[in-house]
């Protein structure tokens, strides 16, 4: 298994000391990767959207391409994943070449973790149709796929196509890790298709993630893949419970044939709980001590 950890960007600041730091450290603690999400546009933190689920600007996001080829520069062996980039809301071919370009600048320590978004004012401020979101970026995945295996590519889709052209460079593999985030039906039949992992927010330790996993699995076979060639993510609160709570959670994740466990310390949800501080130290700490606790469970 591996273990990660999330860069609180928007809680210890957005300069590059404090993120070369809290990379350096987390690397040195033994975390295997770093998670970061994205936001390109919010909205106005002062307005009322009623009933509309809007994102401000009130917290801080980095653009994970650009995020990641700094900390690159700075760590030694610690991987990246964007949790998760929305694709739909970005031209396809430009990810590819970014995701491409961040493989060779940290020697394939990155995972392109893909979702289709839900924030409407971000696809209006970056000129992208909301309603054909999830189709959009199912044929992104299989159009940036092509680019990264074959130096020249001819692709004709439904909104993409391509006479003969290609990016330089490629990733030495021949792909991106594509990891897909969400929970909608779809969602499986893509992982199940083109993923290289899955990476679920809403399924707390117990029977529906493990239905859920099972589901995934069967679906993976019935196109004709191997169940263990995709990995699973999950996310973990050091916000909430203790030492003994994170063991008995890590361990069921461990028996489910769970891959890579995130430590997320701001995510917040239904079974997630961020920490109570939002200082560097009380982050540092927070993923400190989670760390020390399930140690010798990650092997």
């Amino acid at each position: 298994m591996k273990l990660g950890a999330s860069l609180p960007v928007g809680d210890i600041g957005t300069g590059p000391a404090v993120l070369r730091d809290y990379a350096q450290a987390a690397e040195g603690l033994g975390y295997d990767y770093l998670v970061a999400p994205d936001h390109v546009l919010g909205g106005n933190p002062n307005v009322d959207y009623g009933d509309r689920r809007v994102g401000t600007t009130a917290t801080a996001y980095h653009d994970p391409f650009v995020l990641f080829a700094f900390l690159a520069g700075v760590t030694r062996k610690i991987g990246f994943a964007a949790g998760v980039l929305i694709l739909a809301q970005r031209q396809a071919a430009l990810v590819a070449k970014q995701a491409a370009c961040l493989d060779e600048l940290c020697e394939g320590r990155f995972r392109l973790g893909v979702g289709v978004g839900w924030n409407e004012i971000e696809f209006q401020g970056l000129g992208e149709d909301f309603k054909t979101r999830g189709k959009r970026s199912e044929e992104q995945v299989r159009y940036m796929q092509a680019l990264w295996k074959e130096p020249s590519v001819t692709f004709k889709g439904e909104f993409h196509q391509l006479d003969d052209g290609g990016i330089n460079p490629r990733p030495k593999s021949g792909r991106v890790p594509i990891w897909f985030g969400g929970h909608a039906e779809a969602t499986f039949r893509r992982t199940a298709q083109y993923g290289d992992g899955f990476m679920p927010l809403a399924y707390p330790a117990g029977d529906k993630a493990l239905a859920a996993f099972d589901k995934l699995r069967t679906m993976i076979k019935a196109a004709g893949r191997d169940p263990k060639s995709v990995g699973l993510e999950v996310w973990v609160s050091p916000g909430i419970g203790n030492e003994d709570d994170w063991r008995k959670e890590f361990s069921f994740w461990k028996r489910a044939g769970v891959t890579h466990v995130n430590a997320h310390t701001t995510y917040v949800s239904a079974h997630h709980k961020r920490i109570a501080g939002k200082t560097y130290a009380e982050h540092l700490d927070a993923i400190t001590r989670y760390r020390k606790a399930v140690a010798d469970l990650v092997s």
